[in-house]
């Protein structure tokens, strides 16, 4: 029996392989299409296909979504730096705690600039999107934020689900 359904297993697994390996470049391919895309000379961006902006919202959106992916990539080399220093101190023989406390300040002064260039992101993208088009990236926004099971994050993640915390019924859903 056992040698009939070997080779049917061998089979199977080299197809979910090949499935995976094959879903896997393809995902890759359109990973590589959306970062450095300009071949097409449409819309790159997945989010802002997805939210259906035109070609004259696009004209306005990509020059300063690109400037914003400029200043951010700046800003998490440093706190990439800056975490890399801090691990660094605390390693030490003999942790000097107000290096260590100078350092979490550093880090802490680059999250405020990284929270402050998302939020200037989103007051520029909200002002050339349509009201329905703001609501829909909103509402991705909330979605891929949550932290569904993650401890680290309380009950964030399940927030959304609480009663409390649904939003309430207006003539805005309709």
């Amino acid at each position: 029996m056992w040698k009939k359904i070997a080779p049917l297993l061998v089979v199977l697994s080299i197809g979910l392989n090949v499935a995976f390996i094959g879903a896997w470049v393809v995902r890759v391919a359109q990973a590589k299409t959306a970062t450095d895309g300009k071949q097409d000379a449409g819309i790159w961006c997945p989010l802002h296909r997805e939210l259906g902006v035109t070609d004259k919202q696009w004209q306005q959106i990509e020059p300063q979504l690109e400037e914003f992916h400029r200043q951010s990539r700046t800003i998490r080399d440093d706190m990439n730096r800056l975490r890399s220093e801090l691990i660094d101190l605390i390693a030490t023989d003999k942790p000097d705690p107000q290096a260590i406390a100078t350092k979490q300040e550093e880090i802490r002064d680059g999250q405020q600039r990284m929270q402050q260039l998302v939020i200037d992101r989103l007051l520029v993208e909200k002002a050339v999107l349509t009201p329905p088009q703001q609501q829909q990236l909103f509402r991705l926004i909330r979605e891929r934020t949550q932290c569904p099971g993650n401890r680290l994050f309380g009950d964030f993640g399940n927030r959304a689900s609480s009663p409390e915390t649904q939003p309430q019924s207006s003539a805005e859903d309709g």
